[in-house]
This record gives C-alpha cells, structure tokens and sequence, in this order.
C-alpha cells in the first residue's frame, strides 16, 4: 500500500508541476534539486504537503489524478518510444565513427562507447591482445548492441 500511495502521490507531483509550469513559481533551491542525471530530488516536506492536499481530496477527484497521471505517463513512453524509434532508424555519425574505430582500435572504441575504463574495456582489450580479430568482433557488438 506504501508503494502504491508513493506512486499516486509522484504522478501527483508530475501532473501539479506540469499543470502550473505555465505560471511564473518561484521555487527556494531547498524545494528540490536537479542531479547530474537530469533526476528531480524532491524535499520531504515538499511531498508531505501533496500527500496531505492528496488525501484531502475526494474519492473522485482521486481517481481522476490518478487516470490523468496514467496518461501522462503513457503519452511520456510514447514519446519515448517514439524517439528511440527515430534513432534507431538512422545511425548518428558518433556511431559511425565508433564503428570504424572498432575496427582499428577494439578497446579504444568500447572505452569511448562507455564513457569510461569498466570491465567491457578490460574484455575488449584482453581478446585484442590475445588475437585481433575477437578484440574487433566484441568492440563491434558492444558499439552497435545499444545503438
């Protein structure tokens, strides 16, 4: 019931924040915080505050929120599908440049695929040191498996 209640009372949020984003709010920066990965870190007292005007509404105005914020959530996956559809259909020129550089240069490629040195960079560089053409073949597959 704790999940459920968290998962209304954050659709709730999603849906007041997008319905008053058209006014002019100004916000104190304890309100919420914005993360490196684009995730809003939203304060307890700011959640506190839309549980209780939640429960104070009533049961058909609940269940409306509730339906509004499932089609808001569907029309986002939509749009996101939509957009990976997109990708998918014409590889980027960033893609294009890994591909060849897999082929040249296997760990170099996976490293710069992957923002970083991981294990997939060890592998990588381990098949290309034993023999190159496994080092090629797994760059290959790790550049164009989430492309």
């Amino acid at each position: 019931m704790k999940k459920f209640t968290l998962f209304c009372t954050s659709l709730f949020l999603m849906l007041s924040l997008t319905a008053s984003s058209s006014e002019p709010v100004e916000k104190s920066k304890s309100d919420s915080k914005v993360s490196e990965n684009k995730e809003v870190v939203v304060d307890n007292a700011v959640v506190t505050d839309a549980m209780r005007e939640f429960k104070s509404l009533t049961r058909v105005d609940r269940k409306m929120r509730i339906a509004q914020a499932k089609a808001a959530l569907k029309e986002f996956k939509a749009q996101k599908a939509a957009a990976k559809a997109a990708n998918m259909a014409e590889p980027s020129t960033n893609t294009v440049l890994l591909v060849i550089l897999a082929i040249l240069l296997p760990p170099l490629a996976v490293a710069l695929h992957e923002h970083g040195i991981n294990g997939k960079f060890w592998l990588s560089l381990l098949l290309t040191l034993l023999f190159f053409l496994p080092g090629v073949i797994y760059a290959l597959l790790v550049v164009l498996g989430s492309a």
